[in-house]
């Protein structure tokens, strides 16, 4: 499944949430635009109305951050990491490629 929005939605130094079946967080850093599930994995907030420094999104409930490149954990208190999805942009819109799982 893809999620897409215009790049204009998303300026160098903001994010953007994407609903779907899983929500997307959507970063633009410095021009470079990743994408990672927008629910941070400690407790129950959206990863795009954290912070943003680097290539790292601190979350606005606990202070966990997540590295936006690969989805690492790298503060807790969360541990596990957040799912990354590829990202391309063409003709001006970002297109997430988003993988749904089943359990």
């Amino acid at each position: 499944m893809s999620l897409t929005c215009p790049l204009a939605a998303v300026p160098p130094g903001s994010a953007l949430r994407l609903d779907g079946p899983v929500p997307v967080a959507v970063f633009n850093v410095a021009g470079a635009v990743y994408a990672i599930d927008d629910t941070c994995t400690h407790q129950d907030a959206s990863l795009a109305d954290g912070w943003v420094e680097d290539c790292h999104v601190e979350c606005p409930l606990h202070a966990s951050t997540f590295d936006l490149r690969t989805g690492e954990c790298t503060g807790p208190p969360a541990k596990r990491p957040v799912r990354t999805h590829p990202v391309t942009i063409a003709a001006g819109i970002v297109r997430v490629d988003v993988v749904v799982t089943t359990p």
